[in-house]
């Protein structure tokens, strides 16, 4: 009896077996009907559904219960979820992952096809709450406080670790590119020096850089233009990396950094010039008057004020991508439209000089960081384990893809004190001329870094 009973169990559980392969080959049929874009899908048994082993991209199911909440929701973030988790791997070109968005947004069943698939989905097992990669980066949800804690969240991972994939000079943030084979060592020094001129800086001159992270901008400023920087962050590691940085170059009597909240500006700060690059994403728009108002406060009227910052093109909406954002990446992230940007300024008290988007600088940049990223994945794990790099990878792939596709942008605002005489020329023509204007050495390219691959 112990033998047929041993039996019967290992029959039952084949059929179960079977009958999940059939449901899950059945959904996905269903669900990519019409595709014809370069994502194949690969089951837990191995069988190949819409492609095969050389396809660009390759979605590899480690279980059947992706395919229930795939079909229950028809949404990309299910996957996104899924990878998090380690419940699928993504191989290939992970881009190409998101060209799968427009058709899932079309697809319309009818009810009697959605009560089928609802019906073949039941043969599939329910997904379990997941630990792993969801507990360890949940975010805890939109604050938009820009505090210390929403910032060690996504800056405080590991200085290691940013290394790994950015560029010799730490620069997290949009390169400036002259072409395709511009390597991005190069063009984030192109994208230091084409703000400064942006700005204009002059010896003597007292610039104050927002957010400045590990300082990239400060040293560049301080040493090749010969002003005074004062670069304020909340991240603790990036304080510390630019403090030894202004000691180790000397440079401790021209860059001084803070670990200090804009907020916390003293009333009598004045600045001929003011930057942010990169911060601007965690101010959260209901801060808007305080963060430009901030600055209005310190810039002398005959100042300009520089903000680098992303946007999108419909403003800060809850939908899955925002929340998959706020929970994972950016805990008070959230971005606005450059229309409702510019009004803010304005509102403020600024006028706008000059705007300028860089989306597709954005693409390559962080086509450049997915690359070295996975190059180095096994370092990446080692330094902060497999969960956070596959949050990053995941994170700048969706990025480039959006951003190429045009729903997100990044944009340089160059303003000044309204009804003020402008500190500009007449025109453009001082901040096209050739990189550096001879105030430094010319870039040598053997000296690249090797994360620059």
């Amino acid at each position: 009896m112990g033998v047929q009973k041993t039996n019967v169990g290992k029959m039952e559980l084949g059929l179960t077996e079977k009958a999940e392969v059939a449901a899950a080959r059945d959904i996905l049929e269903k669900i990519l009907g019409g595709y014809q874009g370069s994502v194949a899908v690969r089951l837990w048994n191995g069988e190949w559904i819409r492609g095969g082993a050389g396809a660009s991209c390759r979605v590899i199911l480690h279980q059947p219960a992706v395919l229930r909440d795939l079909m229950l929701h028809r949404n990309l973030m299910c996957l996104a979820e899924s990878y998090l988790a380690g419940e699928i791997d993504l191989e290939g070109d992970t881009e190409r992952l998101f060209d799968l968005t427009p058709h899932l947004r079309k697809l319309n069943f009818s009810w009697s096809e959605k009560w089928r698939m609802m019906l073949r989905a039941l043969h599939l097992p329910r997904r379990e709450v997941h630990s792993g990669a969801s507990a360890d980066h949940a975010g805890g949800g939109r604050r938009h406080s820009n505090n210390k804690e929403s910032i060690a969240h996504h800056y405080d991972v590991s200085n290691e670790f940013y290394r790994l994939w950015l560029d010799a000079e730490m620069v997290y943030s949009c390169a400036y590119f002259h072409d395709t084979e511009h390597s991005l060592a190069q063009a984030q020094l192109d994208k230091l020096d084409y703000i400064c001129r942006k700005l204009r800086l002059e010896p003597g001159q007292k610039l104050l850089d927002i957010g400045c992270g590990w300082g990239a901008l400060a040293f560049w400023a301080a040493r090749h233009y010969g002003v005074e920087v004062h670069g304020i962050t909340l991240s603790e590691q990036q304080h510390d990396y630019a403090l030894k940085r202004a000691r180790n170059e000397g440079l401790e009597d021209r860059v001084r950094i803070e670990l200090r909240d804009y907020r916390d500006l003293p009333e009598r700060a004045c600045y001929d010039r003011v930057v942010s690059v990169g911060m601007f994403e965690h101010i959260g728009i209901s801060n808007f008057p305080l963060y430009f108002g901030t600055i209005k406060r310190v810039l002398k009227p005959s100042g300009l004020f520089l903000n680098h910052g992303i946007t999108n093109d419909t403003g800060w909406r809850d939908t899955q991508i925002t929340r998959f954002m706020n929970r994972y990446v950016f805990p008070d992230g959230e971005l606005a439209r450059i229309s409702d940007v510019e009004d803010a300024m304005e509102q403020a008290g600024f006028e706008i000089i000059d705007v300028e988007g860089l989306r597709r600088h954005y693409a390559m940049t962080l086509r450049h960081w997915v690359r070295a990223l996975e190059e180095r994945k096994q370092q990446a794990v080692d330094l902060v384990g497999e969960a956070s790099y596959r949050v990053w990878r995941l994170y700048m792939v969706g990025c480039a893809y959006f951003f190429d596709e045009g729903s997100i942008n990044v944009y340089q605002v160059l303003t000044a004190p309204a009804h003020q005489s402008l500190a500009t020329p007449l025109r453009r023509d001082d901040i096209y001329k050739k990189y550096y204007k001879g105030k430094t050495c010319e870039y040598d390219d053997s000296k690249e870094s090797s994360n620059d691959r």
